[in-house]
C-alpha cells in the first residue's frame, strides 16, 4: 500500500480533509476545463488510489462556482481536428480510461456539482458513485451539439442505468441542459444544496462513509459496477463470495462486539 495524502498534482488541486481527498480542477476563469495533461494525471491518480491506504473517499468539487466545462476548446478540440485516426483513438481511449479508473479505484467518489457541468465534466459526475448539486447546476452531455455521438466515455452504458433509457436518450440525442431539479427528480443527483452548503454536505457525507468499514465499502463499489453484466444467479454468487470475505475482517468482529456491548462500532478498515 502507498500514501497519497501528500500528493502534489501539476494539473489539478488536491487536499486532504482527514481521510477524504478533495479534487478541484483549475482555471476557474474558463470554468475549469479538462486538458490532455489533466485527463492523464487524473487517470493516473485514480489508478494509484487502488493502493492508497490513507484515502478512504474522494470528493470531486467545484472551483469558484463551476464544476467543469469539459474538454478545453483551444487545448483539446483544436488539436483534435488535426489528428489522424490513430491519434484520435489514443485520445478517446485515454478519456475512457479515466472513467475506468474512477470505477475501479476502490474508493467511493462523490461529485459536488455547482454551475457548469458539461461534456466530460458531466461524465466525471456520472462516473462518481454519489452526486450532490446546487439548484444552479447545469448539466449537459453536449457531444451531439459539437457533431459527436452521445456514446462518449461510457455514457450510453452508464447514464441509462442512472436516469432511465428514455431520459438518457433525450439528453444524449439533443445535448440539452438537464436542470438541477430534473437531475434530482430523475435520480442523477442524490440531493440539492445551496452553494454555500454544498461542500459542507459533500464532506459530511464523505466523512460518514469514511468512518464506515472501508474494506466492505470497496467490495460494495466493486459489486455495484461488476454486476451490471451479470445474470441474477451470477450476481448472487459474487455477492456471497464478497460477503464471506467481509466476514473475515476485523471490522466485522468489531461490529459484533460493539453490538453486544451496546456501543457504536469504530471501524479501522481491516
Amino acid at each position: 500500500m502507498t500514501s497519497m495524502a501528500g500528493l502534489t498534482p501539476q494539473h489539478f488541486d488536491w487536499r486532504m480533509e482527514g481521510r477524504v481527498a478533495v479534487i478541484n480542477l483549475r482555471r476557474p476563469d474558463r470554468k475549469n476545463p479538462l486538458t490532455f495533461e489533466s485527463y492523464a494525471e487524473l487517470r493516473d491518480t485514480f489508478r494509484d488510489l487502488v493502493y492508497a491506504d490513507d484515502v478512504d473517499v474522494v470528493v470531486f468539487g467545484p472551483n469558484e462556482g463551476n464544476f467543469c466545462s469539459g474538454g478545453d476548446v483551444h487545448d483539446i478540440i483544436g488539436p483534435l481536428v488535426k489528428m489522424d485516426m490513430k491519434g484520435l483513438l489514443a485520445f478517446t481511449r485515454m478519456t475512457g480510461d479515466l472513467v475506468k479508473a474512477m470505477i475501479t479505484c476502490g474508493k467511493p467518489v462523490i461529485a459536488a456539482v455547482d454551475g457548469i457541468c458539461v461534456g466530460a465534466g458531466a461524465i466525471v459526475a456520472m462516473a462518481s458513485d454519489l452526486r450532490l448539486a446546487t439548484p444552479g447546476a447545469k448539466t449537459a452531455f453536449l457531444f451531439n451539439r459539437v457533431g459527436l455521438a452521445g456514446c462518449d466515455m461510457g455514457a450510453c452504458a452508464m447514464l441509462p442505468r442512472i436516469i432511465g433509457q428514455g431520459r438518457a436518450s433525450e439528453l444524449l440525442y439533443t445535448g440539452r441542459v438537464m436542470s438541477a431539479e430534473e437531475g434530482a427528480a430523475w435520480g442523477f443527483y442524490n440531493a440539492l444544496h445551496e452553494p454555500d452548503a454544498l461542500m459542507e454536505a459533500a464532506l459530511k457525507l464523505a466523512g460518514r462513509i469514511a468512518s464506515g468499514p472501508t474494506f466492505a465499502n470497496m467490495m460494495t463499489k466493486t459489486q455495484l459496477n461488476h454486476e451490471w453484466s451479470m445474470t441474477p444467479e451470477q450476481a448472487i454468487e459474487a455477492e456471497a463470495q464478497a460477503q464471506a470475505l467481509c466476514m473475515q475482517t476485523q471490522d466485522f468482529e468489531r461490529a459484533y462486539h460493539a453490538f453486544v456491548a451496546g456501543e457504536k462500532p469504530i471501524f479501522e478498515g481491516n
